[in-house]
C-alpha cells in the first residue's frame, strides 16, 4: 500500500481510510504488489501473450520433432519428444523422459514413429 499509494495500512485502523476504500486499493494493486504476489504466485508475472507465446513454442517444438522423426531412418534411434515450456503454477513432473507412445504433461498419448510415418506418409 505504501509502495504503490503512499498510504499507510494503520491510516485504516486509525479510521483515516475507510473499509470500502481499503477494498477498492486493495482489489486494483498492481500485478508487481507483494499481495497479488502472495495471492497468485509466480502467474501474476505472465501475460496472456506470454501465454500464448509458450504455447507457440511448445507447438513449433512438436512439429520440428514430428518432422525429424518422419524423415528420419527406420533404423535411427527414437527421438525424445520436446518438453513443454514450464508454465507458473505448474509443479515440475520431472516428465522428461516421456517419449513417444507415452502420456504427457496434458495427460494426451504422444504418437510414435509409426503413426506418424502413416500419418504423413
Amino acid at each position: 500500500m505504501l509502495r504503490h499509494y503512499g498510504l499507510d495500512l494503520l491510516d485504516w485502523h486509525r479510521g483515516e481510510l475507510s473499509s470500502r476504500r481499503l477494498a477498492v486499493l486493495l482489489r486494483h494493486l498492481p500485478r508487481d504488489s507483494a499481495v497479488a504476489r502472495e495471492l497468485h504466485g509466480e502467474a501474476v508475472e505472465w501475460s496472456v501473450s506470454d501465454y500464448l507465446l509458450a504455447a507457440a513454442v511448445d507447438q513449433l517444438a512438436e512439429a520440428n520433432w514430428m518432422f525429424a522423426t518422419v524423415n528420419q531412418d527406420e533404423d535411427a534411434e527414437v527421438l525424445d519428444y520436446p518438453v513443454p515450456v514450464r508454465r507458473p503454477g505448474e509443479a515440475d513432473t520431472g516428465d522428461e523422459d516421456a517419449g513417444p507412445g507415452q502420456t504427457g504433461e496434458e495427460g494426451r498419448e504422444m504418437p510414435d514413429s509409426t503413426v506418424l510415418h502413416r500419418f504423413f506418409g
